[in-house]
């Protein structure tokens, strides 16, 4: 297909020179685009697809950088980058875009967004500002409806409802209802209520009926109250009104002339707007249409098809998935939670067989852990399976509400350690140091499915917080002389006095440098709290080398290194640990950047032998 219409966008502000048949040309090539470029790389597909016309009416109205669109998460920004100026080749790999909103990045990214539920806390402060400076620009925020089950977006609206600021909410709504189905004649008030004769009527009628002496005002109130009474009626959708917004649409999120009258209504209110459209995930694209899940993040697929171009291994979280419904079948009172993580946390199969014991509470990681308490204290065995850089924001609820009170709550952390292509936003490298930090908490992290299966049995017998790390990543061969005890830690002897430290997926890369180096290797099996009895091993040597996916303030290499300290050690001791954020680029080139693959660990054991 080629991209007659796009290729003339050399500016954001050339598209408000086309007109709607022409803006509808631009929505298919844009569409073609994020195809033709996701499938090379993968990235977040179906969600992208339903937010172009979004997209394209946003920029047709606002003004952006100026009037800058705040986007939730970002799973819909890709059509934004392009008409900003961004080529989305190779998007998400080392060189390549973010597949999120990066201010590095471009002018038109004001706020970085990797995770959900941020988007109206963000524009409002932004808002604020504006009209502080004495600006009258709007700020828009885009919300995903699946955002909406996140507290933060309520605390936020419950702020910006008496705010007075030009705060346009844009609720694109492509899979949960948020209310009910309203039927044709709520369609058909729908799209009377967002053409622009319809609200220069209003206005004007308002105008009027205030200038009438004596009468006008009462006049004015009795037909707003005619008005409010059938849009209860009618919509059954005030809850965003009760919080100070002016509600907008349902509106048609395909539909170019609706959109843009719709957003330009908004514009016109002067106070915090709430735009309310519907989408279809996937639009355009029949593969993502039909299984809109599937291609909400995914690999590189053949276009034609739809058909993954590399299969799918048997994961990490495939394995915890399916211990997890081994032990659910000889224990009832185990229980699953996932925050609105079903399929990428393992968890589908346990809610097909337990569907009493499986909640999906939404992007709500804060309750999810409270919840979770709760379950333990009615006597439930509960796991929180979680992505780590998502666990990040239940830290008060895993203090507070199940650490001071010990609550026996097993939290599975997928996606631990360097993760790839979604970058700073989701590295899982502060699960650690926040974990640390917090008095009876338990930590394992394993090598392989065996070695997951005994820690899962390790943590549902135990007591107090216990948590369960893994990477995004399949099991890996090691060499057999590395026979696997799966105690709380193994010790292999070598033949020189060197040793290295590693535990997780980084032991694979540890017992192969070892077998190279004729060095020691301790694997560490539950790495928190630590045992005394290896650093007793360790402390025998004179060159000690801690390798580990984990930034290093608050890191199990700086609790291991204290503890070596005390003891009196007084050889060499080196971390290696993650430095600050990881950006986006694959994992195999984050390890060898940071110094953690099998090549640094060789190149550091030999430097010390020199």
């Amino acid at each position: 297909m080629e991209h007659d219409i796009l290729n003339k966008i050399k500016c954001v502000s050339d598209i408000k020179k086309l007109n709607i048949e022409q803006l509808c040309g631009l929505c298919d090539e844009l569409r073609d685009e994020i195809i033709e470029k996701v499938s090379e790389t993968g990235g977040h597909l179906a969600s992208n697809l339903g937010a172009v016309e979004l997209t394209v009416a946003l920029h047709y109205v606002f003004d952006s950088p100026d009037e800058p669109i705040i986007w939730d998460v970002g799973h819909q920004c890709y059509a934004h980058k392009i008409l900003t100026g961004r080529d989305i080749t190779g998007i998400r790999t080392e060189g390549g875009l973010s597949g999120f909103p990066k201010s590095s990045e471009s002018e038109h990214d004001l706020f970085v967004a990797g995770h959900a539920s941020t988007s109206i806390s963000a524009a409002l402060g932004i808002a604020e500002a504006k009209k502080i400076s004495g600006s009258e620009k709007s700020v828009v925020a885009v919300v995903g409806d699946g955002a909406c089950s996140g507290g933060m977006i309520f605390e936020a609206m419950n702020n910006a409802g008496r705010s007075r600021t030009n705060l346009v909410v844009v609720l694109n709504d492509n899979e949960m209802s948020i209310s009910p189905n309203v039927g044709a004649m709520a369609k058909y008030l729908a799209d009377i209520r967002s053409r622009e004769g319809y609200f220069h009527f209003k206005d004007a009628l308002e105008h009027t009926l205030l200038k009438i002496p004596f009468i006008g005002k009462s006049i004015f109130g009795i037909l707003r109250s005619i008005k409010t009474f059938f849009k209860d009626v009618f919509y059954s959708s005030n809850t965003f009104e009760h919080f100070g917004f002016t509600y907008l649409g349902p509106a048609d999120g395909h539909d170019i002339a609706v959109l843009i009258r719709t957003f330009r209504r908004a514009k016109q209110i002067k106070k915090p707007v709430l735009v309310h459209i519907n989408t279809v995930k996937g639009r355009g694209y029949d593969p993502a249409e039909k299984n809109p899940s599937k291609f909400h993040g995914v690999a590189p697929f053949y276009k034609e098809s739809g058909e993954l171009k590399n299969e799918s291994k048997y994961s990490f979280s495939s394995a915890f998935g399916n211990i997890l419904c081994e032990l659910a079948e000889k224990d009832d009172k185990i229980c699953a939670i996932t925050a609105a993580m079903t399929d990428g946390t393992g968890l589908k199969e346990f809610s097909k067989k337990y569907p009493e014991r499986f909640f999906d509470v939404g992007i709500a990681e804060e309750h999810a852990m409270t919840f979770a308490a709760g379950l333990a204290a009615g006597g439930m065995k509960p796991v929180f399976s979680v992505y780590s850089t998502f666990l990040q924001r239940a830290y008060d609820q895993i203090l507070h509400d199940a650490s001071i009170e010990p609550k026996h709550v097993v939290l599975g952390i997928d996606r631990a350690g360097i993760v790839g292509g979604d970058g700073e936003t989701h590295q899982g490298t502060f699960d650690v140091p926040i974990l640390t930090t917090i008095p009876g908490v338990t930590i394992y992290s394993p090598a392989d499915y065996k070695e997951l299966e005994k820690d899962m049995k390790n943590a549902f017998s135990a007591k107090g917080v216990q948590a369960v790390r893994y990477p995004r990543d399949f099991e890996k061969t090691i060499p057999e002389k590395f026979f696997k005890n799966y105690e709380d830690f193994d010790f292999f002897e070598g033949k020189n006095d060197c040793i290295i430290i590693a535990y997780g997926r980084l032991f694979v890369e540890a017992s192969f440098a070892a077998e190279e180096t004729e060095s020691s290797v301790l694997k560490i099996g539950k790495i928190f709290p630590l045992e005394h009895e290896m650093i007793e091993i360790v402390k025998k040597y004179k060159n000690v080398f801690f390798f580990e996916e984990s930034v290093e303030n608050g890191s199990i290499a700086e609790h291991f290194g204290n503890l070596l300290l005390k003891s009196g050690y007084d050889g060499n001791y080196k971390i290696h640990c993650v430095s600050g954020f990881v950006p986006h680029m694959e994992v195999k080139n984050a390890m060898k950047l940071h110094g953690l693959d099998r090549e640094a660990m060789i190149n550091a054991v030999k430097e010390a032998l020199k």
